[in-house]
């Protein structure tokens, strides 16, 4: 029951080796997301080299706002679920405090890995002390609703989209599980529910979209509001954003992401018992058609 596996292992094949790109322009960062063949899919690679852009920006004293965006079509289609470049089963040096994944047996295995690379590495970077802003085009699904919800400031394009659609897999819900907080409880039960995608200007509505911009314009518009925000003290800033990060904790983020958390691995391991799949036997082309269905595209 207490033992040990010998660590995984698979056949990985990168795409690139620079999945986050890195530029600056005056007191901002741009983090950028650079898998736009695979429409910015979240593997750990992907994670890592977030976290090491991140941490650059935090460290440069010029840099006083962070810019989350992805390259291409896509912000990003979310947790890599099936290209090549998936490396669940790849050992990583580690930033938080878990022990490695790929020895762990059955159902703890997934369950080590995922407190590191989605919930741990989200929460680190909520608590970034500089303001954040996701720069959204196109698809934000899943996984990529993290990214975007641990930024301070959601910029959308007019034609972005919001999806979580794990339910298809049995799961309640992504890791970080912010939907009660960025949605109203109705609504949030609405979009997990169902699965559908949500509009940016929905999403906008309910407040979980700051602003509505056009893809040609969004950079720009993003770059402006980093600007106007660059002129204010460090200070303020950082405790500004830790003051309405604990409102947020006060309520009971923090605690309702735990409890999610593990109903998402309860999921997850039945999954497996139940079928030998931990994703149901889902992967990323049939969550694809299936979403592309629902939406009514061929």
């Amino acid at each position: 029951m207490d033992g040990l596996v010998p660590p995984r292992t698979a056949d990985i094949t990168y795409e690139t080796d620079e999945p986050v790109l890195y530029k600056t322009d005056g007191p901002v960062a741009w983090v950028i997301m650079n898998r736009p063949s695979f429409n910015n899919a979240q593997n750990s690679q992907m994670t890592y080299a977030l976290d090491d852009a991140f941490q650059r920006a935090v460290n440069d004293d010029a840099i006083k706002v962070i810019v989350l965006a992805g390259e291409g079509k896509h912000f990003s289609a979310g947790h890599d679920i099936g290209t090549p470049g998936r490396d669940v089963n790849k050992t990583f040096e580690r930033r938080l405090m878990w022990p490695d994944h790929t020895n762990k047996p059955a159902a703890e295995m997934l369950y080590t890995r995922e407190h590191e690379v989605y919930l741990g590495m989200c929460r680190r970077w909520r608590d970034i002390p500089k303001p954040t802003i996701a720069a959204v085009q196109g698809a934000c699904v899943a996984g990529g609703l993290m990214l975007a919800w641990i930024c301070d400031i959601i910029v959308a394009t007019e034609d972005a989209f919001f999806q979580d659609p794990v339910i298809r897999m049995g799961i309640p819900g992504v890791e970080y599980f912010a939907h009660a907080f960025e949605l109203p409880p109705r609504i949030a039960k609405e979009f997990l529910l169902f699965g559908d995608r949500m509009s940016a200007e929905r999403a906008h509505h309910f407040g979980m979209v700051n602003r509505l911009t056009t893809r040609e314009q969004l950079n720009e518009t993003v770059q402006e509001m980093a600007l106007k925000l660059a002129e204010k003290p460090r200070r303020g800033l950082w405790l500004t954003k830790q003051a309405v990060n604990h409102v947020e904790e006060l309520r009971g983020k923090r605690t309702a992401m735990d409890a999610a958390y593990h109903m998402h691995h309860f999921a997850h391991a039945q999954n497996d018992l139940a079928t030998g799949n931990m994703l149901g036997g889902q992967d990323a082309k049939s969550m694809a058609a299936a979403n592309k269905k629902a939406a009514g595209e061929s």
